[in-house]
């Protein structure tokens, strides 16, 4: 008897798992509708929301663009001289200038910008708001006729966003820029080269792909983490497993759009 009751907790701890798993994943899109809601909304953009939505802009993308777009500098010109030495080793030289735009510019620059979002600065953003819930910090703005929503999450989210399309973009540009350095040198010879190879990239459809697939990114590392900070952790009580679950999720999403980004781009 004594064995059968351990054996009927995990039975049902197992059937609890898909109920959590749903329910957790419906929280973050009820976070995120709402915050969308807030952000379409004209009475949540006061004085100080907008304020606080400048500071953020500015303290989340000034400081990491500078390191962020020499990263991106760097793995470009490493990368473009490997394709470029191992594309004429066989005899492939005509098509290593579009792999190399194809892999840095369209795959893996926007995947690597949300992540390095995410992790300095959309996170740690959910962590700061998960410690005013604690604290109590959202009472006081209650008691003032504020929504902390409005006043405090809305504007992280929306500068994550702008951090991660703004990363994006400029780095695009910047190995845009040294691609056609690392292949044709400081000479404008290459340029209606160049012009055509990369047209025949970004045609209309990849770059309407491209453009959906960064702002899904953008969305995605700005809202989850904060959705699992805010949410997850007043359900479950737990911090370590909110962070947890928020990560796996993320991951999951950022996952999903690159599959389907890569289907669109190419099948």
């Amino acid at each position: 008897m004594a064995s059968v009751q351990p054996q009927a907790r995990r039975t049902q701890g197992a059937g609890r798992v898909p109920v959590q798993w749903i329910t957790g994943w419906g929280r973050t899109v009820w976070f995120g509708a709402l915050l969308l809601v807030l952000a379409l909304s004209p009475s949540s953009w006061q004085e100080r929301t907008r304020q606080t939505l400048a500071h953020h802009i500015y303290t989340d993308t000034a400081p990491i663009l500078p390191g962020f777009t020499g990263l991106c500098a760097l793995l470009t010109l490493i990368i473009t001289r490997i394709v470029m030495v191992t594309a004429q080793s066989y005899g492939l030289s005509r098509f290593a200038l579009e792999m190399v735009v194809r892999v840095l510019v369209l795959e893996l620059i926007p995947l690597i910008a949300a992540l390095f979002v995410a992790l300095r600065c959309t996170i740690p953003n959910g962590a700061a708001l998960a410690q005013m819930r604690r604290s109590g910090a959202f009472e006081p703005l209650r008691a003032q006729g504020q929504d902390p929503m409005a006043g405090q999450a809305l504007p992280r989210m929306l500068a994550g966003v702008f951090a991660t399309i703004t990363l994006a973009a400029l780095s695009s540009v910047v190995a845009i820029i040294i691609a056609y350095l690392a292949v044709y040198g400081l000479t404008g010879a290459g340029v209606p080269a160049f012009t055509r190879t990369f047209g025949h990239v970004f045609n209309g459809t990849v770059s309407l792909i491209f453009l959906i697939k960064t702002i899904a990114f953008s969305l995605a590392v700005s809202v989850i983490p904060m959705a699992s900070a805010l949410i997850d952790q007043r359900a479950s009580g737990s911090r370590e497993s909110a962070a947890l679950q928020g990560l796996v999720r993320m991951f999951a999403v950022l996952l999903l759009l690159e599959a389907l980004s890569l289907v669109g781009n190419y099948y």
